[in-house]
């Protein structure tokens, strides 16, 4: 099953400021998750990102929140206790998410949004945690409940489908 733009909303979790340099590579999950959140505003996706508790761990980095339609600020792990689909994903019926703690927030929130009936394919180089370990299970439990787990260029390029996308210059730029 391919990805389909016209059904798809990216959803960020917790690309925070002081969450960011504890996360093993977090220097490039905020890269992929920046290309990723510029290519979905390209292509004139819903781009939608949580906050944990920004008051202790900062708000998202500026250039994330810069390219987010809207931000749901959340004390649950699970952004879905805390309104996510009602608020933000009701006209989408899958999910491209990323972001971090990938064994945490985004594991609690992809689990629900199963559950609910959304598709859920897992950006795993734009996502995070501290320790690979946590990482690498989080999408090992993933992928055994159903969800999807892809690539930053896998997304782009099912997203458009056809290198005659008016956008495919642009996009290569971004990935290459």
């Amino acid at each position: 099953m391919l990805m389909n733009a016209n059904e798809s909303a990216l959803l960020i979790i917790d690309v925070q400021e002081k969450l960011m340099p504890a996360i093993h590579d977090g220097a490039a999950v905020l890269a992929q998750n920046i290309k990723l959140a510029t290519i979905a505003s390209l292509l004139g996706l819903p781009v939608i990102a949580t906050e944990q508790t920004p008051e202790k761990l900062g708000a998202n980095h500026p250039d994330i929140k810069r390219l987010c339609d809207r931000t749901l600020v959340k004390t649950h792990f699970d952004a879905c206790v805390d309104g996510l689909p009602a608020a933000f994903l009701s006209a989408c019926k899958e999910v491209v998410i990323s972001g971090c703690e990938a064994h945490v927030c985004m594991l609690q929130t992809a689990m629900t949004l199963l559950q609910n009936g959304y598709r859920v394919w897992v950006v795993t180089d734009a996502t995070g945690s501290r320790k690979i370990a946590d990482r690498d299970a989080a999408f090992t439990r993933l992928a055994q409940a159903g969800a999807h787990l892809v690539t930053l260029e896998m997304v782009a390029f099912e997203w458009m489908r056809d290198s005659r996308h008016p956008l495919f210059r642009e996009v290569l730029k971004l990935i290459k």
